[in-house]
């Protein structure tokens, strides 16, 4: 009996819809991850490109549990002496709700071409309203 090894080329790539309105934002990241890196699929190989498309609607209705929101801090720097950047989940959830939803979920795809190339797969909307109705997602569960 020999493994099956599954091939960039023959990957058919689905669409999917995930809700993430009440529902804890790391919950959520960690659904969309798996779909993105494709574990979800009998054929999984680890070295091949084998996600599909991934669609999260009201990001803005995502929650943070215990005091993360008061507490936990993105943190990035400018390059230059002192140029450490600190904003709160608070100001980030306010204001851009999409890009805590992506920052969540690129910290758990693997750090190579193979997730940056599943990154951009990913597509969210802080509303309930998204521009891709013409590929049939299909409403995941989390």
């Amino acid at each position: 009996m020999s493994t099956y090894m599954a091939k960039k080329e023959t990957v058919e790539r689905g669409w999917y819809v995930i809700d993430a309105a009440g529902k804890p934002l790391g919950k959520t990241a960690v659904a969309a991850a798996n779909i993105l890196r494709g574990k979800h699929r009998p054929e999984f190989t680890p070295n091949v490109d084998c996600g599909e498309f991934v669609i999260i609607v009201n990001a803005s209705k995502a929650v943070l549990t215990g005091n993360k929101l008061t507490q936990k801090k993105y943190y990035h720097h400018s390059g230059y002496i002192g140029g450490l950047k600190e904003i709160s989940y608070s100001k980030i959830m306010a204001e851009k709700p999409e890009f805590a939803m992506r920052q969540a979920v690129k910290g758990m795809l693997p750090k190579n071409s193979i997730g940056a190339t599943a990154i951009n797969r990913l597509k969210i909307y802080a509303g309930a309203e998204h521009m891709q109705q013409a590929q049939k997602p299909v409403a995941i569960e989390v």
